[in-house]
């Protein structure tokens, strides 16, 4: 079983999760990659789509490798194992957080552009994202959304490690996810078409227009 992209996967995730009648449902994607899969769950269910932001912590000298989240409402998780495996320092940890939070702030200005957060409590809330593979960052989502109000948070994602799904169903009070291969290597691997997402294309879904860069 592979998707054929995002919004093949986020049409399948739809699906599934509809089946399971969530109450006044309101879908929030992860940027950049979940919200095109958010898109089409949330058509699925009728109902209303905005962002969660999220942003992980790159190790130093290796951004691409995450140790850890940091998300809205101040969720914060770390990968305390790899920070020991790649011996990094308080200040080094300091610095690469502090990094991630600057991030986050961009993306909440670039994605929100000042509107008011969605409120939470009214709603079973439905994180999405394209896939799980640490689960770092929808783990931060998640605590992030508790401490913004949030009573119910269902996680949904097309594909996810095992180990990871397994985790985060002891953060979240439900995962949804159709397909956690145990010969799970990386969240694209399961896509035929697995490109980046602008904030171009999460703006266009949002139904907002992209900030003009002058000249």
């Amino acid at each position: 079983m592979s998707y054929r992209d995002r919004a093949d996967a986020g049409a399948r995730l739809g699906e599934v999760v509809r089946q399971r009648a969530p109450e006044d449902p309101l879908v929030l994607g992860l940027p950049r990659g979940g919200v095109p899969v958010a898109a089409q769950v949330a058509a699925a269910l009728g109902c209303p789509l905005d962002v969660v932001v999220a942003r992980k912590v790159g190790a130093p000298g290796q951004p691409e490798l995450g140790i850890g989240a940091v998300a809205e409402g101040g969720g914060e998780v770390l990968d305390a194992a790899s920070v020991r495996a790649l011996g990094v320092s308080d200040a080094a940890l300091t610095t690469a957080t502090a990094a991630a939070r600057e991030e986050l702030g961009r993306r909440v200005a670039t994605y929100r552009g000042g509107r008011p957060r969605p409120p939470l409590d009214d709603h079973v809330v439905v994180l999405v994202d394209d896939g799980l593979a640490t689960g770092v960052t929808a783990e931060a989502a998640v605590r992030g959304l508790r401490a913004l109000g949030a009573d119910r948070i269902v996680l949904a994602v097309p594909v996810g490690a095992p180990e990871a799904v397994a985790r985060l169903g002891a953060v979240a009070d439900e995962v949804v996810c159709p397909l956690a291969p145990e010969r799970f290597r990386a969240v694209g691997q399961w896509y035929d078409r697995f490109g980046q997402t602008g904030d171009a294309e999460v703006l266009r879904l949002l139904g907002r227009t992209p900030p003009h860069d002058g000249g």
